[in-house]
């Protein structure tokens, strides 16, 4: 090799060893774990290893990668960070141990538990009444078969699996809820610093200029307090269908976020996934015309850590 060559291949070697050091050098982090509480723009999460303090910022991205290999990607808003949510953080470590998040990955299945149990375990319980209530109907209808064994054989071949299937589906559901139930009696308590009803007219989630006035009360509530976040939770009447109402409770608390985002200037990060709980929980009865009109409502409610407020 001629003096030149030496020349270039050393100057080549410097190059890329200069980033391999750049590269070892940089104070990149991941954390792997479930988030246990949430503060404001801090998420404490846990893992094996311990508790990772993960901060947010506004240029947090936060994603759930779906598909083959996890090629499709779908971008989400930081209101999806919930207590019980297992996560997937990618940042920046500071010195004092915490970690800046750059990207954080979710887990779109994992979410739908995580709503579910933060909007107190009612389709998950639904769910195990309605399988509970189809194994009855199945056991009565073996019962009226078993008169004409021979006729029905088929039938009654076909129930005996529904049967074991859905008895396996139930045992399920109650594991889940039970495990479930566990992952959050354990999380730390929060204190409710403001609580607003905001109530909605028949078959709309229009918020009235009255209501928007009680909004305002709850942005200026929580934007004075350290490590606050803000939980909300849609619901309506009786009249119409499940899935319509369901629908419709969805649509009233996303019209409450987006009001404290625009109008309250609530930073997103500070608000929890909202929660649609159709005609459940109803706060009257639906038999009367007061009852459902105060089922139509979202509750919204201003919470901080205790550790932070010093209860």
């Amino acid at each position: 090799m001629n003096g030149k060559c030496k020349t270039t291949a050393l100057t080549a070697l410097c190059f890329f060893a200069a980033i391999a050091a750049f590269g070892a050098g940089d104070n990149k982090a991941r954390v792997e774990g479930m988030i246990i509480t949430r503060t404001g723009e801090t998420l404490i999460v846990s893992n094996p290893q311990g508790q990772v303090t993960v901060v947010l910022t506004a240029d947090t991205r936060t994603k759930d990668d779906r598909g083959l290999f996890g090629l499709e990607k779908q971008e989400m808003g930081s209101t999806v960070l919930i207590p019980g949510l297992k996560v997937k953080v990618d940042g920046v470590s500071e010195d004092q141990g915490r970690v800046v998040a750059k990207t954080i990955t979710v887990d779109g299945d994992d979410l739908e538990t995580a709503e579910m149990i933060q909007a107190g375990l009612h389709p998950t319980a639904q769910q195990v009444a309605a399988n509970v209530q189809t194994l009855e109907t199945h056991t009565q209808a073996i019962a009226g078969h078993e008169q004409d064994i021979a006729a029905n054989k088929q039938a009654i071949a076909g129930h005996e699996q529904d049967i074991a299937a859905h008895t396996k589906k139930i045992e399920q559901n109650m594991k889940d809820i039970q495990q479930n139930t566990d992952r959050f009696t354990a999380l730390t308590e929060y204190e409710v610093k403001h609580a607003a009803v905001v109530k909605f007219a028949a078959g709309s989630s229009q918020i009235s200029a009255g209501e928007q006035e009680q909004l305002r009360q709850v942005a200026q509530t929580a934007v004075g307090l350290k490590g606050y976040i803000v939980e909300v939770m849609g619901f309506t009447d009786s009249t119409g269908g499940a899935i319509m109402n369901d629908k419709l409770s969805e649509d009233r608390a996303k019209a409450v976020v987006r009001y404290l985002i625009r109008e309250g200037n609530v930073p997103v990060r500070h608000i929890v996934a909202p929660a649609a709980m159709g005609e459940y929980q109803p706060a009257g009865s639906n038999e009367t015309t007061e009852g459902r009109a105060g089922n139509r409502r979202v509750e919204v409610k201003v919470l901080v850590n205790k550790g932070l407020s010093g209860s």
